[in-house]
This record gives structure tokens, sequence and C-alpha cells, in this order.
């Protein structure tokens, strides 16, 4: 069974990265924001994964874990501050919420 090369899984992670770095800041919804967010989190926790598989050691898989849980409490987080934004001000734009007073 042949493996995916180090620098070619690397250029996936940098891709992903790359893609979920660009909506975040060409986008302005609030959920689209997120998903993006949850693209880079996923970028990197391969990049743990394909680290730890070049060097044959479990810690890539264990930090993958930790990146998964990050990235569940952020959605449980965002979601939640999404659904009282749009309970508040019954729209998901940023620039509805950059016209909140401190």
């Amino acid at each position: 069974m042949s493996t995916v090369p180090l620098l070619h899984a690397l250029a996936v992670c940098a891709l992903l990265f790359a893609l979920g770095l660009a909506g975040l800041l060409i986008r302005r919804g609030l959920v689209f924001s997120l998903m993006c967010l949850e693209i880079m989190l996923n970028a990197a926790g391969l990049a743990f994964v394909v680290g730890a598989a070049r060097w044959a050691e479990p810690d890539g898989q264990v930090m993958f874990l930790l990146v998964l849980t990050l990235a569940a409490a952020e959605v449980a987080v965002g979601l939640a501050l999404l659904l009282q934004i749009h309970r508040r001000f019954r729209s998901l734009d940023h620039d509805v919420i950059a016209r909140m007073k401190a």
C-alpha cells in the first residue's frame, strides 16, 4: 500500500487553511464565518495527523482530538451567540452587529 507524500498532504492542509481564511475575509455572514473557522481548524488538525503519521507517533491523533473538542466548543458557543443576535436584531449580518453599543 502506497502512502501519500508529506509535502502533498501538507499542501492540502495549507490549501484548506487558505480557503477558510479567504472565506472568512471575503464573506460577511456569521454562519459562513463559523463554517470557515471550522475549515481552518480541520486543516490544522489534519496537519497534526500528517505530522504524526510521518514520525509514527500517536501525538498527532491526540492533538486532533483536542482540535475537534475545541471546534465543538466553538460551534456550541458560536451558535448560541447567533441565536441571541438573531433574536435581538432579526439579522445575522456583521454590519448590524457592528452597530451594537457596549
